[in-house]
């Protein structure tokens, strides 16, 4: 009898379903401490929790007969992933459970705002009675601007279409095939959403592109009768920022589901009466519980029985048995993939990757989707593995075209990745020395070699005397050692690349001062691990 544990208030219906399957019994266990947790976890097959519980590196010690986490819901930062990945048990959670929930949240606060629903209630249940002063407006044919075109942020499309209202659709990395049948205007100027919009909403994950995507210097550029929603991560919006262009009258109002610190230290809304909040509700409704409950029980249940894996966040690029110069041309793509995101901001247009030499005559699927999980998992707050890569990058309409060549060029073998997007065009060329090591040997058509581990600063720069010395001191001011070190240079250009792999991230103001050298173009932090 496999036994599935549950540590967090759970639907009936995702219950029902594991006692209902033939050789499952489900354990609801509500609100345990982590040291009982800990105990008691290696005599359960699965596990299965929401918000409350932390499953720490302290439970996954000694995981026993456990083989899968199953989080009921999208969010996974309560799970030590590479923990239980140490320990080989699956993650896995719901990401689609949600969507329609948050979608019609979405929706349910663009028409509170335009009708000034909650201040008119509250003025009434307070014995008012003024008609006029909150005089409201409708969604019929006004702008909605759209950030982020993922699941969530196309199902607010569809019911946005519904209210006649006209669409520009923005997304950071790539947007789906869908949006233009549906009649969306997508555009690749995240600007034109802020200067046209009536309506802003967000639909995007919290990372370092998107964290204060909205803040002064944004809100200045919107209509004063705009508004703006987020139902999706905290920080996206700069909330004093905010309040302080509502207090203005710079915009006309926001309504937040999200803050940056959950529950919110910044009340200041309190003061706002064109600005409406909620406790994330997002995905509180009875139907949405429902079906992540039914959705968690069930891939949990076809996972321990052996069955397809569905939603796994920590299942490996390569296989057990994949021969060594696959595993490790897997392991060089993925950091190259994680680069190229990097170095090529904008909306992805086309995407190459090309074998060369001994690697072209290997079995490469493995090697393409371990460069797919790092070209896209810097633009996802959930993790991407191989059972998911392949739905997020059609969900964005990227599709990889492979060139495979067994002549030899200058070395052995080689993996090249090009990528264009609205902004540019760039490429990066690696290979892997004999014992395994990895090496850069190509940016952009420029020659360097730099091992690609830590983290892996890119300059693109004028070509002058002076400029690794410069660097270097930088580097050593704040106590920044550097690992590896690549120059490349085109003779004639006048330009040249520098490619240098750091014991530990920069901070601004390393960052700043290397950008304030004379000679630097572009500079790129590429966060490798």
């Amino acid at each position: 009898m496999y036994k599935i544990l549950i540590t967090d208030k759970l639907a009936r219906e995702g219950i029902d379903l594991i006692n209902s399957t033939d050789g499952f019994e489900a354990v609801v266990k509500t609100g345990i401490p982590e040291d009982e947790l800990a105990s008691i976890i290696g005599d359960f097959d699965g596990l299965i929790i929401r918000s409350g519980t932390k499953v720490t590196a302290r439970v996954m010690e000694k995981p026993g007969k456990l083989k899968g986490v199953a989080r009921a819901g999208v969010g996974v930062d309560n799970i030590d992933i590479p923990a239980a990945t140490k320990k080989g048990v699956l993650v896995m959670n719901t990401p689609g459970g949600n969507t329609l929930s948050a979608a019609e949240h979405t929706m349910a606060l663009m028409l509170a705002l335009s009708r000034s629903v909650v201040p008119a209630c509250n003025s009434l249940k307070q014995g008012a009675w003024d008609r006029k002063k909150y005089m409201g407006n409708q969604l019929n044919n006004k702008i909605l601007g759209v950030i982020g075109l993922g699941r969530i942020g196309m199902a607010v499309v569809k019911m946005a279409i519904g209210f006649n209202m006209k669409v520009i659709g923005y997304d950071p990395f790539a947007a789906p095939k869908e949006a233009e049948e549906l009649g969306i205007t997508v555009t690749e100027d995240l600007q034109r959403i802020f200067r046209e919009a009536d309506f802003i909403t967000l639909h995007v994950p919290r990372n370092e592109q998107t964290l204060n995507m909205i803040s002064a210097e944004q809100l200045k550029m919107m209509k004063p009768t705009c508004r703006i929603i987020n139902v999706a991560r905290g920080g996206i919006v700069n909330e004093n920022d905010l309040y302080e262009a509502i207090k203005k009258g710079t915009i006309s109002g926001a309504a937040l589901d999200v803050f940056t610190k959950e529950p919110p230290d910044n009340i200041g809304f309190q003061e706002i009466p064109n600005c409406l909040v909620t406790p994330h509700l997002g995905a509180s409704t009875e139907e949405a519980q429902t079906e992540v409950a039914v959705e968690a029980a069930q891939i949990l249940c076809d996972a321990i029985k052996g069955g397809p894996i569905k939603n796994a966040l920590n299942a490996p690029a390569v296989g057990a048995g994949a021969p060594p110069i696959v595993t490790n041309y897997a392991e060089l793509a993925r950091r190259i993939g994680t680069i190229i995101s990097t170095l090529a901001p904008g909306h992805i247009k086309a995407v190459q990757v090309e074998y060369r030499g001994e690697i072209a005559d290997k079995e490469i699927t493995a090697v393409t989707t371990s460069f797919s999980i790092g070209l896209l998992q810097p633009h996802f707050d959930m993790p991407i593995n191989m059972v998911n890569v392949g739905l997020m990058a059609k969900e964005r309409g990227i599709s990889i075209d492979e060139i495979k060549n067994a002549d030899v060029k200058d070395v052995v073998s080689s993996f090249t990745a090009r990528v264009e997007t609205d902004q540019v065009k760039r490429s990066v060329r690696g290979t892997v020395f004999a014992h395994g090591l990895l090496r850069i040997i190509e940016i952009d058509g420029f020659n360097v070699e730099v091992t690609p581990e830590g983290t892996l600063l890119v300059i693109f720069n004028d070509d002058k005397p002076g400029v690794i010395g410069s660097v270097g001191t930088v580097c050593g001011k704040y106590g920044i050692n550097i690992s590896t070190m690549g120059v490349g240079q085109k003779l004639g250009e006048g330009k040249a690349v520098l490619a240098v792999s750091l014991d530990k991230t920069p901070d601004k103001a390393a960052v700043q001062a290397i950008t304030q050298l004379d000679f630097v173009n572009e500079l790129y932090v590429c966060k490798l691990s």
